[in-house]
């Protein structure tokens, strides 16, 4: 091994000797057992949740029904940090989803701002996506129009009046990987 990644496993083992489990945002979590370690990658897609603050509730709620199934969903008020600088945070975590949830309401749609300037990217983002690949998934907070921009190419969902099943329609369209476990063992030279 080389220097760096010697320092990296030492920093990495530090951690571990001091907590049960170290999370590296887009790898995975490595966890400490009695035999040495255990990494789990990130096993589910991606997905950024983009919502009005407005509508903050029902985007928190998709955003735990998606990691409790195992995705590794992205909502700014759970992995912003402090000091972070926010627009590009926001702009290279919609870049690297594997989809975008736009959470559409009459206040979305009316609301000028941080919102629509992420529907715009990802829309761009789409664009460069295969066509016969989903990646912009438009859900329906309420009863509220669709921008013909979308609705001309993209099929929406409704998350209301019955949520439970607009989530089953959501978890449909981004297709779960193969969960995988794998044991590492962390060892340096």
């Amino acid at each position: 091994m080389t220097g760096n990644t010697n320092q990296i496993v030492q920093i990495l083992r530090q951690c571990l000797d001091e907590a049960a489990s170290v999370e590296i945002e887009g790898l995975g979590v490595f966890r400490r057992r009695a035999a040495g370690y255990e990494f789990f990658p990130s096993g589910g897609p991606r997905i950024f949740i983009a919502y009005v603050q407005e509508d903050v509730r029902q985007a928190e709620r998709l955003y735990a029904a998606s990691r409790d199934r195992g995705f590794d969903p992205w909502l700014d008020r759970q992995r912003l940090l402090p000091g972070q600088n926010w627009p590009r945070a926001i702009q290279q975590a919609i870049e690297v989803s594997d989809f975008f949830v736009a959470c559409l309401s009459g206040r979305a749609l009316r609301k000028k701002g941080q919102f629509q300037a992420e529907l715009r990217y990802a829309l761009d983002c789409a664009r460069r996506a295969p066509l016969d690949q989903i990646y912009l998934i438009p859900v329906r907070l309420e009863e509220c129009a669709v921008p013909a921009c979308i609705s001309r190419e993209i099929q929406y969902v409704d998350l209301f009046p019955d949520w439970d099943a607009g989530v089953r329609r959501v978890i449909a369209a981004v297709k779960m990987p193969n969960e995988a476990n794998f044991s590492l063992q962390l060892t340096s030279q």
